[in-house]
């Protein structure tokens, strides 16, 4: 029997400028295809250049009248996320979509990035802060609508808001946890401030389930020579339908969230299946750590004082 996908139907996006972080594989290549599928042009921010034209051409492939166009960005490095920052101030065009989808997960050692941050810390979560903050007023002539990609991996982790850099005791996946919580609390700390000071940006979250993808596959330049144990059971489990989503059904969610005229801001959208980990997208429950506002306002102001990026209150 064939398998059924779940879908979801982008609307039109012709005249929307959309910025994709992480686009060029997985679950962000798929974004961006559907992004620009239905009309919008796709601005696509990449660490590796060979990736992001070949994630172009594969796009082109099936829709070639797509609008596409690459920009660099390191996330691990505030001073690449500033310069793409001025980039787009240049072209001074408002952004009316953003997704902040990059991510690292799970160095075997604990590594650093160019500013002395933890790696997960700082690329997941601050690199996205900093971008925001660098984009906010090409995101308020937008009216943009931003979602930031979390994890199901959010349910249970935490803060470790005394070591928030794992410089004494490191745990990989302890630490890929709070970079994606971090990341959560800003985003809805970021649609609280942008209703009060009328900023006209809206701001909601999302997470993609579980698919075979490449943030578990060797990655030597984190320092995982092998693929993740785990990633052969996803692979497994995806061609057969079986719990688990594709890269294409993972990026649902984040697409859901980012331009379906009635997904609010604050809100948090995931696959529907057992424990969020495939399915259909749909709007899901806050996990607990994302729950507490004075969390969310105090990573803000961490997040100011680590990144020297300040967005206003």
């Amino acid at each position: 029997m064939a398998r059924i996908q779940p879908e979801y139907g982008v609307p039109d996006l012709s005249g929307k400028r959309a910025v994709v972080t992480g686009a060029s594989d997985g679950v962000g290549r798929e974004i961006a295809t559907r992004l620009g599928a239905a009309g919008a042009e796709v601005v696509m921010p990449v660490r590796n250049r060979v990736k992001g034209e070949a994630a172009i051409a594969r796009i082109r492939q099936k829709h070639p009248g797509a609008t596409l166009s690459l920009r660099d960005l390191d996330l691990s490095s505030l001073a690449s996320v500033a310069a793409l920052g001025a980039a787009l101030h240049a072209e001074d065009r408002p952004i009316h979509i953003l997704i902040n989808n990059a991510g690292v997960m799970m160095p075997p050692r604990r590594k650093s990035t160019a500013d002395g941050f933890e790696l997960q810390f700082g690329s997941n979560h601050l690199g996205h802060f900093a971008l925001v903050g660098h984009l906010l007023p090409l995101l308020r002539a937008g009216r943009a609508r931003v979602t930031s990609q979390l994890s199901v991996s959010t349910v249970a982790g935490r803060i470790n808001w005394d070591d928030l850099n794992w410089k004494r005791s490191y745990r990989a996946m302890g630490a890929y946890g709070q970079s994606k919580i971090a990341l959560g609390l800003f985003a809805l700390e970021l649609d609280r401030r942008s209703q009060a000071g009328g900023w006209g940006v809206t701001s909601n979250v999302s997470h993609p389930g579980i698919s075979p993808t490449n943030l578990m596959r060797a990655r030597p330049e984190i320092g995982r020579l092998r693929e993740a144990p785990q990633q052969r059971g996803i692979r497994a489990l995806s061609r057969r339908g079986i719990l688990v989503g594709t890269p294409g059904t993972a990026a649902l969610p984040a697409l859901m969230a980012a331009t379906a005229p009635d997904a609010g801001g604050g809100r948090f959208y995931g696959p529907s299946g057992p424990g969020g980990l495939g399915g259909a997208p749909a709007e899901r429950r806050l996990y607990r750590p994302l729950r507490p506002v004075d969390d969310a306002g105090k990573i803000w102001q961490v997040s100011q004082d680590l990144t020297h990026v300040s967005i206003p209150a």
